[in-house]
């Protein structure tokens, strides 16, 4: 396995394994017999969000990448980057 380069990547992945035991939790909970919903559904909101920001952490890496992109001009960046907004956001 090849280590992380950076400081974000470690970070992100360091958000990820943190999103990977809450599921597992969440998928105990549901396990039990006398599950509380409402528990269980905090818990996913709580990854969710989770997620969610790792999710745009990585979407402002791929956006700043593309704005620091000096081969390419300004506009043709800025479209690149209302494309991705569309896409994934």
């Amino acid at each position: 396995m090849n280590k992380p380069e950076n400081k974000q990547q470690v970070e992100l992945l360091k958000r990820l394994a943190r999103v990977e035991g809450q599921i597992r939790g969440i998928q105990k909970l549901i396990q039990q017999p006398d599950a509380d919903c409402e528990k269980v559904l905090q818990q996913m909101t709580a990854a969710r969000r989770a997620l969610d920001k790792a999710f745009f952490e990585m979407l402002a890496c791929v956006i700043e990448t593309n704005v620091l992109d000096e081969n390419q001009e300004a506009a043709q960046r800025m479209t690149e980057v209302k494309e991705l907004l569309t896409r994934y956001a």
